[in-house]
């Protein structure tokens, strides 16, 4: 148990490469034994070193059989310890990324307008936890010149566990809403977890970008050096506006005391999008990337991963927003949706997970509003809105949605697809 992270790191420099999946072991690289609610990653050790591993970090005393095992008392303790240690000798802005909504499409838009400047390390798809903050920080080198680090949380105290990790000298929230609900027990919670990262950089002299479109933000960042945001705002360091959604999200957009409108065409479905975009130009603009190739990032991403993507089938238009759901991104997506222009339209959503006590209450509301939208074919998947009942289809999964909809096919509509990812909906894009 005396291995210390100061030696551990003189062996992570000679051997940079990290692993937590015994199935991928690159030559030389360090295995990390974490474990899981189903498995050991101590049982594993010894494998990766046949593989091809260096050496492998573990924590408990009866698999470190010889001096390729590295004993240490807690592996993603050690692992999270050598990311901070690690990042601290990296001297270069660090940006650290929380919100409810909008947080993995912000942090890829950003990344790609800094990439137009900088050598930038960002987090890969969501790995945005207790786990994947570190093993992202272990992927930084002296090739880099900035970095983006995204940060999900679902219970309190998470973001703070984070940004002492992360150590970041600039933060963005991109919004606050409510979910995980069940972990953060209300929106004053999630409020207080995500402004974590604020605090952190209150305490630290760091740089905040606040979407001033969100009123909560103000009231927690007193104190904090500020960089301003948003849509159709005054006096902000950037201001947006939606110029058309129809039904790719088209903006324009001008710095503060100039006049100049920059307008950029998307590939982004949804007004709600547009604040992801001024977060992006916000971080662009103050990190020095000419407008130019802002615009260029903007009007070129396409969005993956059934986030507001836009399909055309043989039969139908899919609005495709499946990786996730909660009452906020709801409500924004189905009202976003309504003022779509399309002759005809069905919307297919799935359950909002992890709403504690508020589920039953927040799958009325939602009930509630398709009952006023007047859509013209409404379909509910999950156990949460069979629970609340209504007048609309409802199916226990997607795969009795999946044979109704063969005896039934939709054809020359436009779907909006939205649920939280548990549900899979995302399985349903092939049907349609």
């Amino acid at each position: 148990m005396d291995l210390t992270i100061e030696k551990l790191y003189e062996i992570f420099l000679q051997h940079p490469t990290v692993t937590t999946d015994s199935r991928e072991c690159p030559d030389g690289s360090l295995f990390f034994a974490l474990k899981g609610d189903n498995f050991n990653g101590n049982t594993f050790a010894l494998s990766a070193l046949q593989k091809g591993c260096y050496r492998a970090v573990v924590d408990e005393a009866q698999y470190a059989i010889d001096d390729r095992f590295m004993l240490v008392s807690d592996v993603l303790d050690t692992l999270q310890r050598l990311a901070a240690y690690h990042r601290k000798q990296m001297k270069i802005p660090v940006i650290g990324i929380t919100g409810t909504n909008g947080k993995t499409t912000t942090k890829e838009l950003i990344a790609c307008v800094l990439q137009k400047k900088y050598k930038v390390l960002y987090t890969q798809g969501n790995l945005n936890n207790h786990i994947g903050v570190p093993l992202t920080l272990l992927r930084l080198n002296s090739s880099h010149t900035m970095a983006v680090i995204e940060m999900g949380a679902n219970h309190l105290g998470e973001i703070n566990a984070l940004v002492n990790i992360a150590q970041p000298n600039f933060g963005l929230i991109t919004n606050i809403g409510k979910a995980h609900l069940e972990g953060f027990g209300s929106f004053e919670g999630v409020l207080a977890t995500k402004g974590e990262l604020y605090d952190y950089l209150r305490q630290t002299g760091g740089i905040i970008f606040r979407n001033e479109n969100v009123e909560c933000l103000k009231r927690i960042s007193d104190g904090i050096e500020t960089v301003t945001y948003g849509v159709e705002t005054d006096s902000t360091f950037v201001s947006g506006r939606v110029e058309a959604n129809s039904p790719y999200l088209s903006l324009s957009w001008t710095e503060c005391g100039q006049t100049k409108r920059h307008h950029v065409l998307t590939h982004f479905i949804g007004t709600y999008n547009a604040a992801n975009m001024m977060a992006a130009i916000a971080v662009g603009r103050y990190f020095g990337v000419s407008a130019v190739d802002i615009n260029v990032v903007l009007s070129s991403y396409v969005p993956q991963n059934n986030r507001s993507q836009l399909l055309v089938t043989e039969h139908n238009t899919l609005v495709v927003d499946a990786y996730n759901a909660n009452p906020t991104s709801m409500d924004a997506a189905l009202r976003n949706f309504q003022e779509m222009d399309f002759p005809q339209k069905a919307v297919i959503l799935g359950d909002m997970l992890e709403l504690g006590n508020q589920s039953d209450a927040e799958h009325r509301a939602v009930v509630d509003f398709l009952r006023q939208a007047h859509f013209d074919a409404v379909f509910l998947v999950g156990k949460c809105f069979a629970k609340v009942g209504s007048e609309f289809p409802a199916f226990a999964d997607v795969a009795d949605l999946t044979a109704f909809l063969a005896e039934n096919p939709l054809k020359d509509m436009a779907i909006l697809i939205k649920g939280s990812h548990g549900i899979g909906l995302q399985k349903l894009v092939d049907k349609l």
